[in-house]
């Protein structure tokens, strides 16, 4: 399999399709339980998660993947209390990935607008970063 659709498989089958056993095929069975903690710490927080693949950049073993990241805050998260707010910011994230899975993640978010729009604040998207 394509090392970029390794990538595309996690945000459309894991991250949007709430299919989180399917980390056990897309990643190290060391990586696997990690993600799934961390992703279902984020649902109880952001129930409506959805992730948009904008990007996808792969060289060797390396895919570097753009995303949008959107969701409503419905917990608690970080210590902020639930706001009932929605967020919508980008994240970069690179994957390495070694025979057909992902061994090691490492990634960039704005948390500074998200935490921004979540206090109700006029935070847009791409504001920090983005030119278009």
């Amino acid at each position: 399999m394509d090392n970029k659709m390794i990538v595309q498989r996690l945000v459309d089958e894991v991250i949007n399709g709430r299919q989180l056993d399917v980390l056990d095929e897309l990643c190290t069975p060391a990586l696997a339980p990690k993600l799934r903690l961390a992703f279902m710490q984020f649902l109880e927080a952001f129930g409506d998660w959805r992730q948009t693949v904008v990007e996808l950049v792969a060289e060797a073993d390396t895919v570097v993947a753009r995303f949008r990241c959107e969701g409503t805050q419905t917990g608690d998260w970080l210590g902020l209390p639930a706001t009932g707010r929605r967020m919508r910011i980008d994240e970069v994230y690179f994957f390495r990935i070694e025979n057909g899975r992902i061994v090691r993640l490492w990634g960039l978010e704005d948390t500074w607008t998200r935490r921004r729009q979540l206090a109700g604040e006029d935070a847009r998207l791409g504001e920090l970063g983005s030119l278009s």
